[in-house]
């Protein structure tokens, strides 16, 4: 199914300028947790540093309290954070991070009535190089697409690309979960697939300025298929037991190309 233009809201540059400010506060927050990221700490632990550094800012963390149909019970903490074989929305908890792990963290805030929301991929300790390599392709594909952005074309184009790289690398891009435009509310149209979709199933869309999305490759080691874990029904896992890595940023799509929003002073076109 097309994506129908008319619900995708456009933002004025006071709209986008207050979303920069949400962004780089992930991103802070993101910074300071990396530093954190050693063999023996708990993901737990990385959550309370995101808490705290949400409520110093005077902001709230969007993904604390989430209902999930589908899910045992609200989600509980401030950050996502998923271990090796997790993909997405897993649980932080006091099990020590191990050498050789890899954990992406996902974080989203509300500040000032407008979102952000960004997630990296850490190595714990010394990793694998297939680990490093799997986090480097995620990363990389992000950072394609925001090279590849150009207003009023299709994101089709931009997504083909991503997908292609992937796969030439040997890896699976994830389907089940994909980014989506974000504002005053963390998940508004369009959705933004890293993948092509097959005919008959597209959500395809113009790049028009003004548009705000949160673009997220989430790939995995192995085959792309992902399932919930059980126990709780917000973790979602890798079928095949494989790893996985997950980058996300903000972006507003401009005349002149991308801004970059859950990013450093200094990041742009």
């Amino acid at each position: 199914m097309k994506a129908s233009a008319s619900k995708i809201v456009l933002k004025s540059p006071r709209e986008i300028a207050l979303m920069r400010a949400a962004g780089r506060l992930v991103c802070d927050v993101l910074d300071e947790i990396e530093r954190h990221v050693e063999p023996g700490v708990t993901t737990r632990q990385l959550d309370a540093i995101a808490e705290r550094l949400i409520a110093d800012a005077g902001a709230t963390a969007l993904f604390k309290g989430v209902v999930n149909p589908q899910a045992r019970f609200p989600f509980p903490a401030s950050i996502c954070s998923s271990v090796n074989e997790e993909v997405v929305h897993g649980i932080p908890d006091d099990r020590p991070l191990r050498e050789g792990d890899i954990v992406s963290v996902d974080c989203g805030v509300r500040l000032d009535g407008y979102c952000g929301d960004a997630a990296r991929t850490f190595a714990v300790g010394k990793i694998a190089p297939a680990a490093r390599r799997l986090m480097d392709t995620t990363r990389e594909a992000l950072e394609l697409a925001i090279r590849e952005i150009r207003p009023h074309t299709r994101w089709s184009r931009v997504a083909r690309k991503m997908q292609k790289y992937v796969e030439s690398r040997g890896f699976g891009v994830v389907r089940e979960f994909v980014g989506h435009g974000l504002g005053r509310e963390m998940h508004e149209e369009p959705k933004v697939p890293n993948y092509v979709e097959p005919a008959g199933q597209r959500s395809d869309f113009d790049l028009l300025p003004g548009m705000t999305l949160a673009i997220e490759p989430m790939v995995t080691g192995g085959k792309p298929g992902v399932r919930f874990r059980d126990r709780d029904r917000w973790t979602v896992v890798t079928k095949d037991g494989s790893l996985a890595a997950h980058f996300e940023h903000d972006i507003a799509v401009t005349e002149d190309g991308v801004l970059v929003l859950s990013a450093g002073e200094s990041a742009s076109s």
